[in-house]
């Protein structure tokens, strides 16, 4: 099996992409909504750590803004419970698809929470920033000092365009996106 990872700037689109690739897509942001929804262990676990915040289940999105906003260390708490489970969901959704060519892996803190592997490919998402902040105001709940407390935790976009065996420009329109992607996976196959 071939693990892809999409690694990028906060909304270079990265689901997007991944989901384009055709092969099975695990996505942690989808996982982590599933999780604040179902997950009651991890709604005590919040709750022992941040009363404050974490007070009725299920986790509201609301409620994980607010205790990101009121102290930068509370980030750094609820990603390390958080993606603990999140790994747990990536290896059950690996061994579900075991016997694919291709497994794709659309996790914002692939590298930084040291996820993957070795021999992972990966691939670096470039999309010019006056865009990407452009789409980013769309989105329903933008807040400005959440994306840059997100910001913080990544690691430079140098660096992980370094690690990164291609590099897709993300210019939003579908057929050159296509069209580099389709490249990408006849050389990886």
């Amino acid at each position: 099996m071939i693990r892809i990872g999409i690694l990028g700037d906060i909304g270079s689109g990265k689901s997007y992409i991944a989901k384009i690739i055709k092969y099975p897509v695990f996505n942690a942001d989808v996982e982590v909504s599933k999780i604040y929804q179902n997950d009651k262990k991890l709604f005590i676990k919040l709750n022992k750590i941040l009363p404050k915040y974490f007070y009725k289940f299920p986790i509201s999105k609301v409620e994980v803004s607010k205790a990101i906003l009121a102290n930068e260390n509370n980030l750094k708490k609820i990603v390390k419970i958080v993606h603990a489970e999140v790994k747990k969901k990536m290896n059950i959704f690996l061994k579900k698809n075991r016997s694919k060519k291709i497994v794709v892996l659309d996790i914002p803190l692939l590298l930084e929470n040291k996820i993957n592997k070795k021999n992972d490919i990966l691939i670096f998402i470039k999309a010019k920033k006056s865009e990407v902040f452009k789409r980013l105001k769309r989105r329903k709940n933008f807040n400005l000092n959440l994306f840059y407390k997100f910001k913080k935790l990544q690691l430079p976009l140098d660096y992980k365009k370094r690690k990164s065996k291609f590099i897709i420009k993300n210019d939003f329109t579908n057929k050159s996106v296509k069209k580099e992607i389709n490249k990408i996976i006849k050389k990886i196959l």
